[in-house]
């Protein structure tokens, strides 16, 4: 049994509630499966996971949500796992790329977020992506920031090289890049009245040097690159709770779909 699209270039929105349940010193697991019946150019195969503030008549593109989990599909460049955590009112996309099952099979999407602040994506039980959430969502501020008052040094030499200063140009460098050709003839025909003034045609000079440029030491005052001094962005504050939903209340579609026949099961 499953639920089925039936037409093309539609929006489609479904949702339902559920018993209420919050997830505090535990793990939440959403899982759900997807099939695409026909090669899919353009579709989302994604759910929505609401508190219990979700109207199921009223529920649209706009309505806030605690997650936004599963696949995306649009053209070759879109082929991606939305994993969305709402943070604060914001909605936090993952900072790395997931990239979802383009066929026409069933396959199974689960997201499992941890009492650790971790979490693991998997894709027919096989782990694709895992790691912390503080460090792949922009929950929180950073950390580290970099110290407003450190400035660089003035006399920071960050120059590996120098131009060698006992190096001259040699007397003969600059010669022209093009001369007349020393083996060209003036034809028996040509005429200056008429032809004007005639003139060899240029060839590479076989002497052109390019441009010199002094031979490169290494820098005795050379002190490396510099790097920013940081300090503890004061406007950080741990979350140890960013895994934590109060109240999960229900599921839902809110789907485009350029093409139709999505069964979610």
């Amino acid at each position: 049994s499953g639920i089925q699209t039936s037409q093309d270039a539609r929006f489609y929105g479904l949702s339902t509630k559920f018993t209420p349940f919050g997830n505090k010193d535990k793990a939440v697991i959403f899982q759900f499966t997807v099939k695409h019946e026909q090669n899919i150019d353009c579709g989302g195969g994604y759910i929505k996971v609401f508190d219990c503030s979700l109207d199921p008549k009223d529920m649209h593109g706009e309505t806030p949500y605690l997650v936004m989990f599963g696949p995306d599909i649009c053209g070759p460049g879109t082929k991606k796992v939305h994993v969305i955590f709402n943070y604060k009112g914001k909605n936090l996309l993952i900072n790395k790329e997931i990239r979802c099952k383009d066929d026409v099979y069933t396959h199974v999407y689960t997201l499992i977020v941890n009492p650790d602040n971790t979490y693991v994506v998997k894709i027919d039980n096989e782990k694709v992506e895992s790691g912390e959430l503080e460090k792949d969502w922009d929950f929180l501020p950073p950390k580290k920031i970099k110290d407003p008052e450190a400035k660089k040094p003035e006399d920071w030499d960050d120059n590996p090289k120098i131009e060698d200063p006992d190096d001259k140009k040699p007397e003969d460098w600059d010669q022209p890049e093009y001369i007349p050709d020393p083996d060209a003839v003036k034809p028996e025909d040509w005429d200056d009245e008429m032809d004007g003034e005639w003139e060899p045609p240029q060839i590479t000079n076989p002497a052109y040097k390019g441009e010199w440029k002094p031979r490169m030491l290494d820098n005795p005052n050379y002190k490396g690159p510099w790097i920013h001094p940081e300090i503890d962005n004061p406007e950080y504050v741990a979350d140890p709770t960013l895994y934590k939903y109060d109240e999960i209340c229900a599921v839902g579609f809110d789907l485009w779909q350029v093409n139709s026949s999505l069964p979610n099961i």
